[in-house]
């Protein structure tokens, strides 16, 4: 489902209107009233937009309104951009080295025409606001902080193994994990990380249920923690675990660790905590305490899964087993499990080659495989299966426990800056090597970074990002050159960028028919000819332009279907917002449009291998 990014852009809106100075407030006649009102609006409704992003899914007439809230919120950012754009003018023409020409360009700007158009943008948002405010009232919405929650998930021991396919190696060096003598005076943790979907909780079932494991620890003990990690609640289902009919529901954090400690009366036990998300070092401390104060000299293990290294590392001392991607016969033997019933497989040679493609678009991911092998369960109509093989992931209809709903959960405990910054990532083709530099200098363009604490660079913030986004197992590292390093994201999150960010984010192609008005970042990527001029002509809200390079035949974009551009199209003017336009290798190129001086919101402008002859 497509995101609004609400929060985050209330925020920066709030930011920036509070960071106006004097100078940039006087460019227009009366408006610090009108601005005090519009920041003090915003503020109230971003103090309850957690709420109202929680509630959203089950209340359609909300979800409406907060599509309207988004353009309110762009179009005040604009505004205030304006006045910062018009400061930074008056800069450039009473700038004493500033040549003629440049002078004549940035002075084309009347200070009464911009006043007078600045306090009627103001006043018109503010009435907006206000004709909104009834509606957005009666959804009566509490307020929050941002702290994000993912929907609390049910896990359970019992597995299958004959159902498991490709983790028999996992599973071993898991076991020997668990088998060999720790030094370490706490509780030993070993940590299962990985993204959504891989097969952790399976692998943990798997090495839970082993007879090895059985006659080693006498006492076992499954928790699934999920979002919740509050000492009581876990001290009372490991009790619960351990002793079902043990009445413990009101009893005291004290109370319930000596409940605790008669149960387990120095037994060895091994202890798995599955889907852990708590990155609160106190609270892991607070437990980890506890059961330790319980196990002198038992050798008691923990197993844990978790998503996120960050985690991994606050529990435990040992390396994180980080768990990999399936083999491609292992991804296709459980396939053919799931989409097909009792060998039909061998009846259908045509649907298996068909299978074989939509296996690879899995990249050796287990619950992807199983949900698209699910969705072709009994179905032998051939272009049935040509059409799931052909559709993105995301465009297909799946259930609660399918892949990309548990891969949002990932996405639903980011903070609202991270989700912001992940969606722009898919504006990059899937398998694409990521340039750190690139990727914050885009965030940055777009004003998605925080502002730099003391000794802090922008660039400091953006890796930071990106570090983040890593310790989540959202992006991978691919090679570190010190100040910059490559990254890439695995098919099915970018998948899962594509689906939050379908009304934010536009990949342009030949096969595109239709563009949202309000779509602000475009990315255009096509081996074929595409009619650019014609798309910048409708969309005057675009902040971000890519032109991502295809092959050298087609990386030139086409004004018309018929003749090649040697420069961009005049029309590239009408994108006022612009802000990052990124031409990187488009060899065709070799002059800028005469309207190029009204991008004067463009802060990133990429032209490595152009070959520029000419500038307006």
């Amino acid at each position: 489902m497509a995101e609004t990014f609400l929060l985050d852009i209330a925020q920066r809106v709030v930011e920036k209107i509070a960071h106006l100075s004097m100078e940039e407030l006087g460019l227009a006649f009366n408006v610090e009233s009108d601005l005090r009102k519009l920041k003090e609006t915003m503020s109230s409704t971003k103090a309850v937009l957690l709420d109202a992003e929680r509630q959203q899914h089950q209340n359609e007439k909300l979800r409406l309104c907060m599509w309207k809230l988004r353009d309110i919120f762009y179009d005040a950012e604009d505004v205030v951009d304006d006045f910062k754009c018009e400061a930074l003018r008056k800069q450039v023409v009473n700038h004493p080295n500033i040549s003629f020409k440049v002078r004549f360009l940035a002075s084309c700007t009347l200070p009464l025409s911009f006043s007078f158009k600045m306090g009627h943008k103001i006043k018109s948002i503010n009435q907006r606001l206000n004709e909104l405010a009834t509606e957005w009232n009666n959804f009566n919405l509490g307020q929050g902080t941002d702290k994000r929650h993912v929907f609390h998930r049910e896990t359970h021991s019992c597995v299958n193994s004959s159902d498991v396919i490709g983790r028999d190696e996992d599973k071993e060096n898991i076991i020997d994990l668990l088998m060999k003598p720790s030094e370490d005076p706490n509780i030993p943790v070993i940590p299962i990380v990985g993204i959504g979907g891989l097969g952790k909780t399976t692998l943990t079932q798997l090495v839970y249920n082993d007879d090895r494991v059985t006659r080693c620890f006498p006492l076992k003990i499954w928790i699934c923690v999920s979002d919740e990690f509050d000492l009581s609640r876990l001290l009372k289902l490991i009790i619960h675990s351990i002793n079902r009919g043990e009445k413990c529901d009101n009893l005291t954090v004290e109370a319930l660790q000596i409940c605790l400690r008669s149960l387990l009366n120095d037994k060895k036990f091994l202890l798995v905590l599955d889907d852990v998300w708590n990155e609160n070092r106190a609270r892991w401390i607070e437990l980890r305490d506890i059961l330790g104060s319980m196990d002198y000299l038992c050798g008691s293990k923990i197993i844990m899964t978790t998503r996120s290294l960050k985690v991994a590392f606050i529990m435990s001392s040992i390396h994180p087993y980080e768990l990999k991607g399936l083999p491609f016969e292992d991804c296709l033997t459980l396939f053919i499990k799931w989409a097909f019933n009792n060998e039909d497989e061998r009846q259908y040679p045509n649907l298996m080659r068909i299978g074989k493609e939509i296996v690879q678009k899995c990249k050796g991911v287990p619950l992807a495989v199983r949900t698209l092998g699910s969705l072709l369960f009994l179905q032998t109509d051939e272009s049935y299966w040509i059409s799931i093989r052909d559709s993105e992931i995301w465009m297909l209809e799946q259930s609660e426990n399918d892949i990309l709903p548990v891969l949002k959960l990932s996405y639903n405990h980011l903070p609202s800056h991270l989700q912001r910054c992940l969606a722009l990532l898919s504006l990059y083709k899937k398998d694409e090597i990521y340039y750190s530099d690139q990727v914050v200098y885009l965030w940055m363009a777009n004003g998605l970074l925080e502002h730099p604490k003391q000794k802090q660079d922008w660039e400091d913030v953006g890796d930071q990002y990106l570090n983040e986004l890593m310790s989540r197992c959202l992006i991978q590292m691919n090679l570190d050159y010190g100040d910059v390093f490559t990254f890439k994201m695995h098919d099915l999150i970018h998948d899962l960028a594509l689906e939050v960010s379908q009304k934010e984010c536009k990949i342009v192609n030949c096969q595109t028919k239709t563009i949202d008005e309000n779509v602000r970042h475009l990315s255009f990527c096509d081996d074929k000819q595409i009619n650019v001029a014609q798309v910048f002509t409708k969309l005057k809200n675009v902040r971000t332009v890519m032109v991502q390079e295809v092959s050298k035949e087609s990386k030139a974009i086409h004004e018309s279907l018929d003749s090649p551009l040697t420069a961009l199209p005049n029309s590239i003017g009408a994108l006022k917002h612009l802000r990052e336009l990124d031409l990187t290798n488009c060899c065709n190129i070799k002059k800028l449009p005469s309207s190029f001086y009204k991008l004067r919101r463009l802060q990133s402008l990429r032209m490595r291998g152009v070959p520029l002859m000419q500038l307006p």
